[in-house]
Formats: structure tokens, sequence, C-alpha cells
């Protein structure tokens, strides 16, 4: 163990378990120095400092973060490998910076530049996100953990239609034929609650026309793997595909339901990559409030004969996406009182935590739920004084109890409102 000036600076020299470590100290002071040295070595004892991780931390952020990914790739989607490269390309300002010399107030900086940029929480989290890693890997992380927090992100969920907003888009998606891919694919996600990545990816030999269902090979995770049958509504719009890839040719098993099209010409070899175009359009298309003619969004009424001013009116669908489609089929077979087991097999969830994101229960639905507890609800009513079968709504409670309950309610409730006054509340209810 030693100390070495160099210049005007302190580096230290010493071994642990064999293990020789050298490195700055970054002091000038020689009692500051060796303060310095006492931490590097319980740092190197406790297995936060290492000869390689001292290698690693030497590197430029930008070569560092490139290794980073490369251990990652093998455990990423292809898309979130895509995400996590754009992501190594963001950090312009401490590319060329050691890893060694990155302090928190770098960090810091470079996430209110981001978040003065515009940028998304959950964006700037992945970059951070990045950051960590490669501080991690350099054992660094530990001097960043107290100061550097990822932002709250708002967890927004997805969106349930109400039935005239799922009529509405099953009727204009067949309106035109340049939304042929887009109504297909609307009627698969909300009879099925696939993805629209796993529609994409859907091939014929996944689909067995014996059983009636689809087989859902490559997801999101591993628990998108799984097998659906399918509903009348779903098999009719397979059966549509079908017709219509044996009218461009051959069917083969490894060829796309959704084949790729390029100004006209089909590719069944290829994926359709995307129908954004068709659905921002479809979304977007309103119906003049005066002769009810349905048109793109503008100032005037297409009409000729009507002319009315429809740039204020907006499409009850704008702002929807299709992966809504999946939120609202999960949202449907919760309100079908299907069991969360059921659900999370059609469906490829995880977990209920997961279930719970998804699943939208209406407000027609949960005014049905407690309007169960209710002891004056008209089906009671008509049953007082009747002979009842079992009902789990404490119907086999007998009368003399029910009359108990509701004198207890009759007894909550005064003139002061549904509570009984008290000196906290005397002069705040209302008496009318």
């Amino acid at each position: 163990m030693a100390l070495v000036k160099r210049g005007k600076t302190w580096h230290t020299h010493f071994f642990v378990d064999g293990q020789r470590f050298r490195q700055s100290t970054g002091k000038t002071d020689w009692r500051e120095a060796q303060a310095k040295q006492n931490e590097l070595i319980a740092d190197a004892m406790a297995g936060k400092l290492s000869a390689a991780r001292q290698r690693f931390a030497r590197l430029p952020f930008r070569e560092a973060a490139k290794h980073f990914l490369e251990d990652r790739m093998p455990r990423l989607a292809p898309l979130s490998v895509q995400r996590e490269k754009a992501g190594v390309r963001g950090f312009k300002k401490f590319a060329d910076l050691p890893v060694a010399r990155i302090t928190p107030d770098i960090v810091l900086a470079h996430v209110r530049e981001r978040t003065a940029a515009g940028i998304k929480p959950a964006t700037i989290n992945r970059d951070l996100g990045i950051i960590r890693g490669v501080l991690k890997k350099a054992k660094r992380w530990h001097l960043f953990a107290d100061e550097v927090k990822p932002l709250p992100v708002r967890q927004t969920v997805g969106r349930a239609l109400s039935l005239d907003e799922k009529l509405r888009l099953l009727k204009l998606a067949v309106s035109r034929p340049e939304w042929q891919n887009a109504a297909y694919a609307a009627v698969l996600a909300l009879n099925t609650t696939m993805r629209g990545c796993e529609i994409k990816g859907l091939r014929w030999r996944y689909v067995n026309f014996l059983e009636k269902t689809l087989m859902i090979c490559k997801s999101k995770t591993n628990a998108g793997e799984r097998v659906i049958p399918l509903n009348n509504d779903a098999w009719n719009t397979v059966l549509s595909l079908y017709s219509r890839s044996k009218s461009l040719g051959d069917v083969h098993p490894d060829h796309y339901v959704f084949p790729a099209c390029e100004t006209g010409h089909f590719n069944p070899a290829l994926p359709q990559t995307s129908w954004r175009t068709a659905w921002r359009n479809l979304t977007r298309l309103i119906t003049c409030p005066v002769c009810g003619t349905d048109q793109n969004p503008g100032k005037g009424c297409a009409n000729e004969k009507c002319g009315s001013d429809i740039e204020k009116v907006k499409s009850p669908l704008v702002g929807l996406r299709f992966h809504d489609l999946r939120h609202h089929a999960i949202t449907e077979l919760a309100e079908s009182q299907a069991s969360d087991s059921t659900i999370m097999a059609i469906a490829g969830h995880v977990s209920p935590k997961s279930l719970a994101h998804y699943s939208h229960v209406r407000l027609q639905a949960k005014r049905t739920a407690l309007d169960a507890l209710s002891m004056t609800r008209p089906e009671r009513a008509k049953l007082e004084g009747e002979t009842r079968s079992y009902d789990t709504n404490n119907d086999t409670k007998r009368k003399e109890h029910q009359e108990q309950i509701l004198q207890v309610i009759e007894n909550l409730v005064s003139a002061a409102g549904f509570e009984p006054a008290t000196h906290a509340l005397k002069g705040h209810c209302s008496t009318g």
C-alpha cells in the first residue's frame, strides 16, 4: 500500500486478495489522499471496486455504453435493441467523457436539459436506465443512487369504447377499400385481444382451420405465446383473409395473413409493417352535424348543398390507438364475468397486476355491482314475503335481520344529511 505524488495529485497503489489496484485519489493534500485511499480499500473489499471495473471506468461514456448494450442484447427484443441504440446516441454532452469523471451534477443537468426540450419522462427514464447500467458495471452507481432518481411517469391506461363508438368504428372501417387491412385487423383485435405486432406477424401455418384457433408463437412476452379460439366474428374475418390470399395466388403455410403491399403489389413472403395512415384517417373521419355526410376534417362541409361550418367538429374516435382495441376486448371479457385465469390465458398476461392495468370496467358495470348491495333494489321489493332461493346477497338472512339492517340505515339518516349531525358537522351539513 503506497501513496505516490504525480504532479500535484496523489495516486494510490494497493493490493486486496492478491489483486492490484492503482487509481488517482484526486487529492492534492496528503491527509485527504490517505483518507481517500482508505475509502478505496474499503470499496475494493466490499466488491465495489475491481481492476476490470477500473479499466471500464476509464472508457469514454459512448464506448462504455456500447459495451453495456452488447451485454444486454441477447436478453432484449429487437424493438428494445433499436430503442436503446437510439438512446445511446443521445448522450452528446458527455459522450467523450470517461465514465469515472461523470458526476451526479452532470447526470442531473442532462435530465433538466431533456425535460426543458419537451422530452417525455418515460424517454428520460430510459436514458437514466442506460446511465445506471453503465455506472453499475463500473461499480460507481452507489455514488449516484441517492441523488439520481427516475422521473414520475403517469400510468395512463388504455381506452375502452362505448357501444356507439365500437359500432361507428366497425361501420366506417369497411366504408373505404383503402382501409380494408385496418378493418380486418380491428375485428381480430376486438375479438381475440391480439396486439398489433401479433396480428402483423401471423402466418397461415398458425391458423388451425379444424379447431378454429390461432396460435401466437411470437409476442411481446413469453406469456404472449398462446392459443386463441376464434368466435364467429373472428372466424369470418379469417375466412375473408384466406379468400383474399387465394385470389392473390397460392397460399403457402409460411405466407403472412397480412402480406406486405407496396404500390398495389402484394408480397405474401413479407409481413405488413403498418396500417398507420389508414388508422389515422379512419379515426379522424367526422360526420357533418347538419347533413350527416362522413368526411375528412376541414373548414366547410364537403357536401356542396350543405356547406356548413365543421371546423370545430371532431370525431368521437379521435386519439384512439389501435392498441386500445386490445384494452377494450379485455374490458369486455372482464365484464362478462370470465375468471381472471381465463382472461390471462386469452390475453397473454403475466400477472393479475397486468390484468388490472388493462381492464377498464365501465360505470354501468360498477353500478350493477353496487346495486347488488342495496336492500331496497326493485327485485328485493317484489320478493318481500315470498319464499326465495339461496342468494349470496344476504338473502339467506331472516326477515327480522333484514328489518334490523333497514332500521340501522333509517337511524343513520337525519335532517342534516346521510350521517347524524355531530359537533363537527352541525355547521357544515345541509338542512334542506
